[in-house]
Formats: structure tokens, C-alpha cells, sequence
């Protein structure tokens, strides 16, 4: 293992490259990366970046975010099939439908979409800013949501807009994150505070003490003992490893999302030793595309 970091560094180096990682990879793979956050962050972090390079250890549409918004850069995926269910559950054929049925509605789609449904969305949001994305739209306009029907139903009851959803989830959160779940751990650590991610489903969330997102988690736990993160497991792997004397525990061990697990370290070595999976967007697409993530952006500042 000291030896691949090694090399990875080396290989940086040279090559003018960043390695940018998902709060849900691997505890080898944040400890490699120069930075790790959540998707928000990232899209900060790869539209500023100044490297000739940025190697992505996260799933393809982060990787095609960090693309669009830093076009001057060449980004890899490290594994090439590292997908996101949630994003596959619309496409923008089935979008341009859903918008006809709806004429006059603002299209608000969650940063875990493909790149032609950010091209066919009029912003992009994230599960730290949703809430804010969706007061910042006028009042009285109807809103369409995709493709997380958790987060946009979570962003509709904290603003009381009306809040047309599609019917997308996140098989982790929506499957793997119960009622079941909660009311065995809950019950196994008393006074433990639950930190529940929005794309759990709401009847999660209203018994949560907090809701909030993944770097959310991360700074809360910064700071604080004694909590349950109802969020995919490398969560957990992470907090735990870097406080190991905290007392930190997971709402269900079956919350894992095989496609962040697909990255190795041996992976991330050769994406930067063959420059391999190279995420290339069709320029029409990311132009109209770059237009939905900027406007989220310069509402986050």
C-alpha cells in the first residue's frame, strides 16, 4: 500500500494532477485524494482547480460535473462502469415529457442526474443546498424535482412549495435506510443523535435529529460523540478511522453502494499511470448543462 501511494504521489507530481474523492470511497482512497467532500464541495473544488489533470474517485456523474464546469482539465474515472442507479431511474426523453405535462415549471435537478438531464434542468442542486435552491425559485411557480423523490419531497416540507417529484431514489437510502433500522439502533444507543441523510425516505427523516448532508455528517461529528448516520457505510469507515476514540455508529450495515466500492487504490494508480477513462461530454450538451450547474453555484457562494 506505501509503495501505490508513493507511486501516486510521484505520478501527480509530474503530471500536474489532483485527485479529488467522494465522502463514500474507501478510506484508502480519501486518504490518496488531495481533497474529499461531498458533491457540492467537489463541484467547487474541480471548477477551481488549476491541475492539467483531475482524477475522480467517485461515479460517472461527478466525474461529467467536474468535466462540464472545468473543461480546461482532463478528467478520469478511475473504474469506468462506476454508475449511479438514481441518475439511470430519468433520461432526458423522459424529462422533456415530464416538463410538456407541466408548461411553466422550473426544473430542479439533484446533482445525481446524467448530463443531458442537467441540460434539459433550469439548476442543479445538491442534498446541502436543495433547500435553498427551491426558496430561490419565485413564489407561486411550480417546481418539477428529479430525480430523488426523498430530497425534493424533504425540500418541499421545509419550504411549504409545491414540489411535483419524480419517481426516483437512491437504492442505498431508500431500501437500505428503514423504519426497522431506526427503531433497532435507536433502541441499542439510547441518547445517541441520528444524522440522517435527505435521501433517506421522509418517515426517516422526521424522526431524525438532524438532517443533513454527508459534509454536513462530517463537521457535526467534528465536533461532536454518540451519533448514528443514516448514510451509505464508507461514512462510518471514515469517521471512525479518524476518530477512533468517538463513539460513531451506522443505522444499517446493508447501506453500501456498490459502485463507490468499486475504486480500489490499484485502480486510481492506473488511472494516473495510463490516463485511462477519460470523461468526455458532447460540447452542445455541456454548454446548455454548464448553464444549470453554474446557477446553482452562484447561489451556494
Amino acid at each position: 500500500m506505501n509503495e501505490i501511494i508513493e507511486q501516486i504521489k510521484q505520478l501527480k507530481a509530474e503530471k500536474s494532477a489532483i485527485i479529488l474523492a467522494h465522502n463514500y470511497q474507501a478510506v484508502e482512497i480519501q486518504e490518496a485524494a488531495d481533497y474529499r467532500g461531498d458533491s457540492l464541495q467537489l463541484s467547487i473544488l474541480a471548477k477551481e482547480a488549476k491541475a492539467d489533470i483531475i482524477v475522480f474517485c467517485g461515479v460517472r456523474f461527478m466525474a461529467e460535473t467536474a468535466a462540464i464546469l472545468n473543461p480546461g482539465a482532463r478528467v478520469l474515472l478511475p473504474v469506468a462502469d462506476a454508475g449511479c442507479p438514481m441518475a439511470d431511474m430519468i433520461t432526458a426523453e423522459q424529462l422533456r415529457e415530464f416538463k410538456a405535462q407541466h408548461p411553466g415549471a422550473v426544473v430542479i435537478c439533484y446533482v445525481n442526474s446524467s448530463v443531458e438531464v442537467k441540460a434539459e434542468s433550469d439548476i442543479c442542486c445538491t442534498s446541502s443546498n436543495a433547500v435553498k435552491i427551491v426558496n430561490s425559485i419565485p413564489k407561486h411557480t411550480p417546481i418539477l424535482f428529479v430525480p430523488d423523490q426523498n430530497l425534493g419531497t424533504w425540500a418541499a416540507k421545509q419550504t411549504g412549495r409545491n414540489v411535483i417529484v419524480w419517481d426516483g431514489y437512491c437504492p442505498v437510502h431508500h431500501w437500505g435506510l428503514t423504519l426497522r433500522h431506526l427503531n433497532e439502533v435507536k433502541a441499542k444507543y439510547p441518547g445517541y443523535k441520528l444524522l440522517a441523510h435527505p435521501e433517506c425516505r421522509y418517515e426517516v427523516l422526521e424522526l431524525a435529529d438532524m438532517v443533513m448532508s454527508t459534509s454536513g455528517m462530517m463537521n457535526y461529528v467534528a465536533e461532536h460523540d454518540e451519533v448514528i448516520l443514516a448514510t451509505e457505510n464508507a461514512m462510518v469507515d471514515y469517521l471512525k478511522y479518524k476518530y477512533p476514540d468517538k463513539k460513531i455508529e451506522a443505522l444499517s450495515t446493508a447501506a453500501i453502494c456498490q459502485n463507490m466500492k468499486k475504486t480500489g487504490i490499484e485502480d486510481l494508480l492506473l488511472a494516473l499511470q495510463k490516463e485511462q477513462h477519460l470523461i468526455e461530454v458532447e460540447p452542445q450538451i455541456a454548454a446548455r448543462a454548464v448553464a444549470c450547474l453554474d446557477r446553482m453555484l452562484e447561489l451556494s457562494r
